[in-house]
């Protein structure tokens, strides 16, 4: 089950700092997700060996030339319901606000986790001056200052005591997440799927009280789904819905073993989708796009290889993806996409063989060696597949702090031009031999 730990406040309390922060400039703690810097709202990661996710409320608020209450209020409604830990952000330097206090009278009445965090004590005196945010009756203060990191330490150590244990696996089955926006189909193509027959169909109830897992065992496929779609009527979220699917996808992400995601052909690729896509990505889930409403598009026999082309291009680096070109409603290719998620399980479980792994490669790494270093040359004497729930690849050599990365994803490109890893993020490491 996913710890989510959602930073809630006011606008310009400093919540984008502190989520860098812990996502980005605390290299040790984290793994930048990369995508598009603007949209940027929710990272992976880890303190002392737990790894959780950071989601930015900030960015979210509707409008962004005005800051509306109501929005804020929604946002913090939806990160009481979702998240495992709320981080309450409040300013040392202008005290309680009107604001301040009815996001407090929310929280209090939430059962969550709410650790209040004042910012911005970049001295002593102010440190005292934390001591006003107990009128807000939340409890204990932890005064940081998310420009210099001071106090941060602190927050973490706490805010990992209120973490969900890791409950144990359920099912051996193979698990797919159905994600994307809103709107694009998701629940049409589980209801496509799983058609009339109930009989076919064993809904359980997810180790979140918020994803569905629905068992589907036909057509020679025995798998679960996990619904992240339509799963409870929400009369709260209107301006914030694309907030609250994030928090949905994230949970059921890092349950599954294989992501589908789902792109609107009308609408074509955003940066939403690239955030889901490089979020799987980071995950080392496998991934299978799905370009839904297909028939709705005009098409001449350029268009699939062009949209194909265009989608490429925007989720590059990591391009070796099946894309499959369907319409729900239609019933178009739909089990097609089954079969390419149930392919990308098998590539994600590969084990090569270590003599097989040398036999192929270490030939190409001697008619293409890495490119010599102030003189010094490198030698890759073998290569092993270490075990994981991806595949992860150790090259044994003599100098590896002198490979660089472009030689680095040559290699990757490599293993999988000869040993197909579709739909897969690869590691590959070098180690000193």
């Amino acid at each position: 089950m996913s710890n989510i730990v959602a930073i809630v406040g006011r606008p310009n309390v400093g919540k984008s700092t502190l989520y860098n922060r812990l996502t980005e400039t605390r290299k040790a703690i984290v793994d930048d997700m990369s995508g598009v810097t603007r949209d940027r709202h929710y990272g992976l990661a880890e303190w002392t060996g737990k790894t959780f996710t950071v989601v930015d409320t900030g960015g979210y608020v509707a409008g962004s030339e005005d800051l509306f209450e109501i929005a804020i209020r929604e946002q913090v409604l939806i990160a009481i319901e979702e998240a495992t830990v709320i981080l309450f952000m409040v300013d040392v330097t202008t005290g309680v606000t009107d604001l301040d206090d009815s996001i407090a009278d929310l929280l209090r009445r939430s059962k969550k986790p709410v650790l209040i965090v004042a910012n911005k004590v970049d001295n002593n005196q102010l440190l005292n001056e934390t001591h006003q945010f107990y009128s807000l009756g939340l409890g204990e203060i932890y005064g940081i200052s998310s420009m210099t990191g001071s106090g941060t330490g602190e927050l973490l150590d706490e805010t990992i005591k209120h973490f969900n244990e890791e409950e144990p696996e359920v099912s051996t089955l193979p698990k797919y997440a159905i994600v994307g926006r809103p709107n694009v189909g998701k629940s049409s193509l589980i209801n496509a799927l799983i058609g009339k027959d109930r009989n076919i169909v064993t809904p359980i109830a997810g180790t979140t009280r918020d994803s569905i897992h629905i068992h589907y065992n036909q057509f020679g496929h025995d798998f679960m789904l996990i619904d992240t779609a339509g799963l409870r009527k929400k009369t709260k979220v209107k301006e914030n819905i694309e907030f609250y699917s994030v928090m949905r996808t994230i949970k059921a992400l890092e349950e599954a073993d294989v992501s589908i995601l789902m792109i609107d052909a009308v609408e074509g690729i955003e940066s939403q989708d690239i955030n889901i896509f490089h979020l799987a990505e980071k995950n080392k889930k496998g991934i299978v796009i799905l370009i839904n409403k297909w028939d709705l598009i005009e098409k001449t026999h350029k268009t699939t290889k062009a949209f194909e082309e265009q989608i490429r291009e925007k989720i590059a680096p990591f391009t070796d993806v099946p894309i499959v070109f369907t319409s729900v409603t239609e019933k178009q290719r739909i089990f097609k996409a089954i079969e390419a998620a149930s392919k990308v399980y098998e590539n994600k479980n590969k084990k090569i063989p270590t003599s097989k792994l040398n036999d192929v490669m270490l030939p190409l790494i001697e008619s293409y060696p890495p490119p010599s270093l102030k003189g010094k040359y490198v030698k890759i004497k073998y290569i092993t597949q270490l075990s994981g729930s991806s595949p992860i690849f150790a090259f044994f050599c003599n100098l590896p702090q002198y490979i660089k990365e472009p030689y680095k994803r040559f290699l990757e490109n490599k293993l999988r031009e000869h040993f197909d890893f579709s739909g897969v993020p690869i590691q590959v490491y070098f180690r000193q031999k």
